[in-house]
Parts: C-alpha cells; sequence; structure tokens
C-alpha cells in the first residue's frame, strides 16, 4: 500500500507573534497574487523537513521558528527547526502519538540523524546509495529523505524548466533508484551490490596500474625475467658454494708453519710484548705518583708560608702601644692599668721570645719537605729507568716481529692470497645473490598485484552475475509498473488536453516522460505551460498508480506550486488539470493530499475543498506587514 504521508498544519513563530495554519482536507489551495507568499510559505514547509530550502528575505528576518504536524506511516511527529543559523542544525521531536518528547535529532549526519527517523517511517533504510553504472568507480551518494521529497514537492522555480532536477546528469542514478525504491522495483540488496562492484572496479584498477607501473619499471631498468634470475641464483649459489669449499681447505692449509726457532722467536715476542705493556703501565703509575708528591709539597710549602706571616704579624703588633680600645673606641688613658699586664685584655704581659714561637709545626712541616724531596728524587730516578727499559722494549719487539716476518713469509704469503681471492668470489657471490632475489621479489610483487587484480575482477564479475540475476527476477515487476505508469501518463495527457503533444508515454530505462518521442530531458522544444502540464500529469500518474496498486512505498502526497504561472490564459487546460487533482482525491478520500499554492481553486470545486485566500494586506505570513507589491523581492531571485 502506499505510505501515508500529511501536513496536518503548521506553525511559525515570527518576532511579531506566532502564525498556524491547519490543513485538514485531501486538497488545500493557498490562494492570492504573486508577491504574498505563497512560495515562501513552502519553502518554509521544505525546511521543516530538515531540508535547504530557498528561504526569503522576510523569513530569515522574522521566523525564529517552523513547526509542523506531520503524519508519517503510522507516526505522527512534531517537528520544530530553528532558523537561526547556530541552531537550525538541531530539530526538536515530539511524538505526537505517546506525547513522548524525543531526543534531538541532527540535521547532518550526527546520530540521532532526522534523515534517517523520517526516512524509517516511510519504510526506507538510511544506508542505501545510488551508486552510478558504467565506468563509474563511485560506491554511490546515499539517499536521503531530501531526494524523496524531489518527488513530492514541484518547486515553482523548477514546475516550468525540470522534472526532480532530471537534467542534472549527476543526479540521474539518485532520481532513477528514488524511482525504483518507491515502487519497489529494486532490493537494498542490488543497490549495496552496485556500491561494491564500483569499488571493486576502483581497487582493480589501482591494482591494474600499480601492476602496469612495476612491470614497466622492470621493463625500464632492464630487470632479468623471473626464469633468467632463478637460472642465474642457482649458478650462483654454486659459485658460492665452490669458493666456501676452497676457503675450508686454505683455512686448514695455513695452520702454523713454523720451525723450532720460529716457535721461540715468537715466544720471546710474546714476553717481550707483555713486558713492555707492564713497562708502560709503570711509567704510567709512576708519573701519577711524582705528580702527588709534587702538589703536596707545594701545599706543605704554603703552610711555612702561612706560619712565617703569622709570626711576622705577631711581632709587629706586640710593639704597638693602644691608646684607644679598637672594639669599643674608649681611650685607655684614662684606666688604671696594673703593672705587668697588658694594657687591653688585663692579663699577666707574658715574655715570650720569638724564637720559640710555634717551632714545633714548623719542625714538623719542613721534617716533611725533606721525606717528600728524598721521595720526589726517587720516584723520578725510577721513572727514568723505566721509561729507557720501554724504549729496550719496544727495539726489541720491533726486532723480534722482523724475524718471525722473515721466516714466514715466503710460506703463508701465497696461501694467504688464495685466501683473499675466494673471500672476494664468497662476498661477489653473496651481493649477486642478493640482487637477484631482490628482482625475485619484484617479480613476487608483480604475481601478488596479478593475483589480487584477478581476484578483484572475478569477486566483481560475481556481484555483476548477482545482480543480473536479481535484476531479472524484478524485470517482470518493472515492465508491468511502468507500463502502468505510461498508460495513466498517456491518458492524464489526452485528459487535460495539453498542447502540442500528440504522444506521451513514460522511458521504461530513465523514467521520465516521453513527448512525441523524445525523452522529457531532450523537449527543450515546448513552452514553460506545457512542461507545467507535464509535471502534474507526470506526477500525478505515478500517484494515481500507486494509490490504484496499494503495494508500493510511494508516498500519497503532493504539494504544487504556482502551476497557473506559466499557464497563463489557457483556463481550460488548468480546469482540466484541477479536475484531474480533485478527482484523485475524491477516489481516495483521507489516504491522499494536494498542497497547492496558486490563484485560486476553480469554482466549482471551492465549497468541496479548501481555498485559504491571502492578499497584501493579509499575507502568508501575516504577522509581518507586507511592503506591498513594488517591494517584493521573489524567492526564485535567491539561490538554496
Amino acid at each position: 500500500m502506499t505510505t501515508r504521508f500529511r501536513i496536518n498544519s503548521f506553525k511559525l513563530d515570527t518576532t511579531e507573534g506566532p502564525v498556524a495554519q491547519e490543513f485538514p482536507s485531501d486538497l488545500t489551495v493557498l490562494a492570492g497574487p504573486t508577491g504574498v507568499g505563497k512560495t515562501a510559505l513552502l519553502e518554509l514547509l521544505k525546511f521543516g523537513f530538515g531540508c535547504e530550502g530557498r528561504l526569503a528575505a522576510v523569513a530569515e528576518d522574522h521566523v525564529d521558528a517552523v513547526t509542523l504536524d506531520v503524519s508519517l506511516g503510522d507516526a505522527r511527529l512534531l517537528l520544530r527547526r530553528s532558523l537561526d543559523p547556530q541552531k537550525r542544525k538541531i530539530v526538536r521531536v515530539t511524538d505526537l502519538i505517546t506525547q513522548e518528547r524525543l531526543p534531538d535529532h541532527n540535521v547532518g549526519a550526527t546520530d540521532p540523524s532526522l534523515n534517517t527517523l523520517l526516512l524509517a517511517h516511510i519504510g526506507l533504510q538510511d544506508d542505501l546509495r545510488a551508486a552510478a553504472g558504467g565506468t563509474s568507480t563511485r560506491e554511490g551518494s546515499r539517499v536521503s529523505f531530501a531526494d524523496i521529497l524531489t518527488f513530492l514537492y514541484i518547486p515553482q522555480y523548477e514546475i516550468n524548466r525540470d522534472i526532480a532536477k532530471s537534467q542534472d546528469s549527476y543526479l540521474e542514478p539518485k532520481r532513477k533508484v528514488v524511482f525504483e525504491l518507491l515502487f519497489d522495483l529494486i532490493d537494498p540488496e542490488i543497490l549495496d551490490w552496485r556500491s561494491r562492484i564500483n569499488l571493486l572496479k576502483k581497487r582493480a584498477q589501482e591494482a591494474e596500474q600499480q601492476l602496469r607501473a612495476v612491470t614497466g619499471f622492470l621493463h625500464d631498468s632492464n630487470t632479468t625475467s623471473r626464469a633468467e634470475a632463478e637460472q642465474d641464483l642457482a649458478k650462483t649459489d654454486e659459485d658460492q658454494s665452490e669458493a666456501q669449499n676452497e676457503l675450508v681447505a686454505l683455512r686448514e692449509s695455513i695452520d702454523p708453519i713454523t720451525d723450532r726457532r720460529t716457535q721461540v722467536l715468537r715466544d720471546l715476542l710474546g714476553e717481550a710484548e707483555r713486558s713492555l705493556a707492564a713497562a708502560k703501565a709503570a711509567s704510567v703509575e709512576l708519573s701519577r705518583r711524582n705528580a702527588e708528591y709534587t702538589l703536596e709539597q707545594r701545599r706543605v710549602k704554603s703552610d711555612l708560608d702561612r706560619l712565617g706571616r703569622m709570626r711576622e704579624a705577631g711581632l709587629r703588633m706586640a710593639n704597638i702601644e693602644f691608646t684607644v680600645c679598637p672594639r669599643c673606641t674608649q681611650k685607655l688613658s684614662r684606666q688604671h692599668i696594673p703593672a705587668d699586664t697588658c694594657r687591653l685584655c688585663l692579663q699577666p704581659d707574658l715574655d715570650m721570645s720569638t724564637e720559640e714561637f710555634d717551632q714545633y709545626e714548623a719542625r714538623q712541616l719542613n721534617l716533611q719537605l725533606i721525606e717528600m724531596d728524598e721521595q720526589i728524587r726517587s720516584v723520578e730516578a725510577t721513572l727514568g729507568q723505566t721509561q729507557q727499559a720501554i724504549s729496550e722494549r719496544e727495539h726489541l719487539v720491533t726486532d723480534l716481529a722482523g724475524q718471525i716476518d722473515d721466516r714466514t713469509a715466503d710460506r703463508v704469503t701465497p696461501r694467504l692470497q688464495a685466501f683473499s681471492d675466494a673471500s672476494q668470489r664468497v662476498a661477489s657471490a653473496r651481493a649477486k645473490q642478493e640482487h637477484l632475489e631482490a628482482t625475485l621479489r619484484q617479480w613476487d610483487v608483480v604475481e601478488d598485484l596479478q593475483r589480487a587484480a584477478d581476484a578483484l575482477i572475478a569477486e566483481r564479475e560475481q556481484l555483476s552475475a548477482k545482480v543480473k540475476r536479481a535484476e531479472d527476477q524484478l524485470k517482470s515487476r518493472r515492465r508491468e509498473i511502468v507500463g502502468e505508469i505510461s498508460d495513466e501518463f498517456s491518458s492524464a495527457v489526452a485528459a487535460i488536453g495539453i498542447p502540442a503533444i500528440e504522444s506521451a508515454t513514460v522511458d521504461p530505462d530513465k523514467y521520465l516522460p516521453v513527448l512525441n518521442g523524445k525523452v522529457f530531458t531532450k523537449s527543450s522544444q515546448f513552452g514553460g505551460g506545457v512542461v507545467t502540464a507535464t509535471q502534474v500529469a507526470y506526477w500525478s500518474s505515478l500517484l494515481a498508480v500507486a494509490l490504484r496498486r496499494r503495494d508500493t512505498m510511494y508516498p500519497a502526497f503532493l504539494m504544487i506550486d504556482s502551476p497557473r504561472l506559466a499557464l497563463n490564459t489557457a483556463t481550460e487546460v488548468t480546469e482540466r488539470l484541477y479536475r484531474r487533482l480533485v478527482s484523485l482525491a475524491e477516489a481516495n478520500p483521507g489516504r491522499v493530499q494536494f498542497v497547492i499554492a496558486d490563484n485560486e481553486l476553480p469554482s466549482e470545486y471551492r465549497g468541496a475543498y479548501d481555498q485559504i485566500d491571502f492578499d497584501y494586506s493579509s499575507p502568508t505570513i501575516d504577522t509581518i506587514a507586507h511592503p506591498g507589491p513594488a517591494g517584493v523581492v521573489t524567492v526564485d531571485k535567491f539561490s538554496s
């Protein structure tokens, strides 16, 4: 059955108070002349569903929020969205059946998403993608509620130019997928497979490009083929094995080739080298001790100098007769000083000879100096002997090493040369091995890339086969439904009497009107009035078939903005156009809703359906004073 979709009422919060309106009728016309705000109101309704609307200046300046009471499927929701740039990304949601305030929903992709909520209530998933076919490698953009709304709302700025953005080629895959989803002509699993096919196509292309790049590099660098590299590697392994065997034989043949005298010389050389090392170590230790004794000698001499300066200072101070106390500066001449006492401290004045002053400490320091002089002389003598010994042992080591070299040169040198040659061959073989192994790794990369590309292509072909089988199962339903829509559209065009149209069908692949044998997107020769009438005939045909079949998810709702705008004086066409819409509403009471912005209903239908009248003194947003016809800037002058 068709999906229930209805706008029950709306409310606008404006700077001067609220504006509210209910839509209880199956067909409601918002009537009034151009410029009273009909389009501005419809764009606000679109904005309330979380879509981007072409908001008029009066809405941007004076409307704070829009609230919609809508029925979607089995649910009835209250959606409130602010126009404030800082708040418009959040929509307040209330379940009017349970009277439960739901979490605030986000207009974007952030969870919880309003898009997910609205799609779920009309029976669609939020992860469906519309992938293009052919050579496309994109997984496709997600189908959103805004895409569904293009089938339900015909805006004024498109009514005489385009059908559901069909002239935008990049939106073509999404328009077709939405059509197929609403009429149950495609399985969501097929959409997922199509996306995966495109991703596999992209990955296979990347693998093939990488394969071509690596293969091209190998050919450009004159790299040997895999078979040649494997043969060269086997030959190199043999060469390395032979060289290593030769090295083993040479090591065994170069065991010490010596006689008794050479062995004695070697023993003497070892002993001389050990003795030389010991002498050098002793020389270092003696130098360190000499430096320590010299430093200590300077310290003792410094202490003797200090004692001498103290004795001289005492003698100088003893001859000074103080007349003023150096501490409190009082005169000492007024003080009674007993005989044989110190003028300052009044203690007995001792008779101390300067020759006995600190004799003990000076003697000890002098003794230390004498002892250190003897130690320094002893260390210096020993150090000289050690350095002489070092020189003699160095000469001995040089002489013994020369004798050993002379005795062994003729016997060892040829074998050492052979050993060096064999080692060089081993090293060369190893280097060549590494190069060949690197080459083989590059060919391994080529094989891995080829296998990966083949696997991706195979998986893509398997998925393509699954998609074809699944689509074949739906072909009969597609032919049946598209054929039924085509017949309905042809009848509608004839009933409305659209001028200059001799034949009208629906294309079975593009799902677009075919007028006089040409698909709608190529029918640019028709005027705006013909396009407008075609729009109403086409969308009402889709809705009529969906209502009649009762086995689709097509929402039973249609909102049209200003169908008379391009029809001008074609009153008969306008009356027949309305007759078709009224007939649909009468045949499906309570199941369908039409909201139309226009001049007025034809007179014969005004009693049966609602007409809400607006004028310049009472515009759609009547809390805001209208600037008059001359001050109107229509919505189609603004970009979305």
